[in-house]
């Protein structure tokens, strides 16, 4: 492929263009490369590293995560990834938040009976399974999303959790961290928004065919958290 070079412009959430903008320069470390994501390690001095995703247009939008409108990102020059200014230098290429996108949960129109004593279960089984998010850390992600919608979130549950992080891998954690403040995919909002309408059961499945079990995970986790709520449709 022909390398691309100049500006893109990506989107993001309002949190992420404002860490990157609060970040001190300096080089990035590259975590994982594919064709439809990359993710990099950004190193916060006097703060936990935290990853931050590339995401071409046909991978999960991830809440930490830059988009792209690129289908492939194998053109990429990954070699000297670097912050600088606020933007992702990646080679000849600045990658530069130009579109502020809604990553938050919407609040939720249900009740939620699911108990908050589930997280104790959960936690405990922060970074049980394969890949870059862990089953176990998916199904957490999507309780805690649920319990922020809901409004229900506890500094001892977010405490807890925090606790937690250096179990699982920097994507997973910082995953993690994003679902504490309630920032989630938009497939993930969909959900939230469509329970209790006819159009539930065609947002469950468009949110569980997310990667290979990401999705599923997400799911299981809000229907934990929703309790009897779980299935309305």
């Amino acid at each position: 492929m022909r390398p691309f070079s100049g500006t893109l412009s990506a989107a993001a959430g309002p949190r992420l263009q404002d860490l990157l903008g609060d970040t001190a320069d300096g080089s990035l470390s590259v975590l994982h490369t594919g064709p439809r994501a990359v993710y990099l390690a950004v190193d916060r001095p006097g703060a936990e590293p935290w990853c931050l995703g590339v995401v071409g247009s046909r991978a999960a939008a991830l809440p930490n995560a830059l988009r792209l409108a690129l289908p492939d990102l194998r053109s990429l020059d990954l070699v000297e990834p670097a912050l600088e200014d606020g933007a992702v230098r990646l080679g000849s290429i600045t990658l530069r938040v130009s579109r502020l996108v809604d990553v938050r949960v919407p609040p939720l129109r249900v009740a939620v009976e699911g108990d908050l004593g589930d997280v104790d279960s959960l936690v405990a089984r922060v970074g049980l399974g394969d890949g870059l998010t862990p089953y176990a850390d998916d199904v957490l992600c999507g309780w805690l999303a649920v319990q922020v919608g809901a409004d229900r979130l506890t500094a001892e549950v977010a405490e807890a959790v925090r606790a937690s992080f250096g179990r699982t891998t920097l994507l997973s954690a910082t995953l993690l961290d994003c679902a504490l403040r309630g920032e989630v995919l938009p497939e993930f909002a969909a959900y939230v928004r469509a329970l209790g309408t006819d159009d539930q059961v065609r947002r469950e499945e468009a949110l569980a065919a997310i990667g290979e079990s990401s999705g599923r995970g997400l799911l299981t986790g809000a229907r934990l958290a929703l309790g009897a709520h779980a299935v309305l449709a």
